[in-house]
């Protein structure tokens, strides 16, 4: 079971939903998301998590979060900047900006990261950022084989997920065959069971520099993943100037 934080449960009706994740304190890549969503008729707001790590703007894009989303998911880098995740686990890199980003933020941002649950299920989906077995171990469901726990534990027919920055549908139909979609846009269909990668808004790696984000339509049954520009210069810049490795603001030029 997850350490501390565990699970919390939402009852809702029909809703249109904004689902994004791994923010990576990237400001400019969040605002163009935010600006994307004012055309899409969002009821509510959720987050996947890793609202930090990475990028040059950890409060700003706490903040924004904090006041945006109803629920935000603890990602591996939110809980390793409050000392809640073993820092060992992630790359040299990841490590300068977890260290830099657990000294710049505000006592209320850190209280903000500490506090975030690892699963949240609501009426017919549920938010995780890595699996939903053994949340607190944030595993990257990355194929097939590494979802099949996952849909063992999915309740519910949907399970959303960040973690990869990568952008997928897994499918596991009513016959127990189970597939990927790569393709941005999907009906639920009944009886099936879903694990959907809503991809990254601050650090993608799937090869498209633009920020990702999810709608989730649960009148229509219709979720679609999306993308929107936004000025990766000045976001690659900040993280340079701020003296963070300069290998993680170029990667946000090719999105990889």
């Amino acid at each position: 079971k997850p350490p501390r934080q565990g699970r919390g449960r939402v009852m809702e009706g029909f809703m249109r939903y904004g689902i994004f994740s791994d923010i990576h304190s990237n400001l400019e890549a969040l605002e163009a998301v935010i600006k994307a969503y004012r055309k899409e008729k969002i009821d509510k707001y959720l987050c996947l998590g890793d609202v930090v790590g990475y990028g040059a703007n950890p409060n700003e894009c706490v903040e924004i979060t904090r006041s945006l989303a109803a629920l935000t998911v603890a990602g591996n880098h939110d809980w390793a900047v409050v000392d809640l995740f073993s820092r060992e686990l992630f790359s040299e890199d990841a490590k300068v900006a977890i260290l830099w980003t657990s000294r710049q933020l505000f006592e209320n941002n850190r209280n903000f990261l500490q506090t975030l649950k690892l699963v949240y299920e609501l009426d017919n989906f549920v938010l995780v950022h890595g699996s939903l077995n053994n949340p607190q171990d944030f595993n990257y469901l990355l194929n097939i084989n590494n979802c099949q726990a996952t849909f063992e534990f999915l309740q519910s027919n949907v399970c959303f997920v960040g973690h990869t920055h990568v952008p997928i549908i897994f499918v596991k139909d009513k016959q127990g065959k189970a597939y990927y979609e790569d393709i941005p846009k999907i009906r639920i269909e009944p009886g099936n069971k879903y694990v959907i990668n809503v991809g990254s808004v601050g650090q993608p790696r799937d090869n498209v520099p633009d920020a990702a984000y999810c709608v989730w339509d649960t009148e229509k049954l219709e979720v679609e993943i999306k993308h929107t520009a936004y000025d990766v210069f000045i976001a690659r810049q900040k993280i340079i100037d701020k003296g963070l490795p300069e290998f993680m603001g170029n990667r946000l030029l090719i999105g990889n």
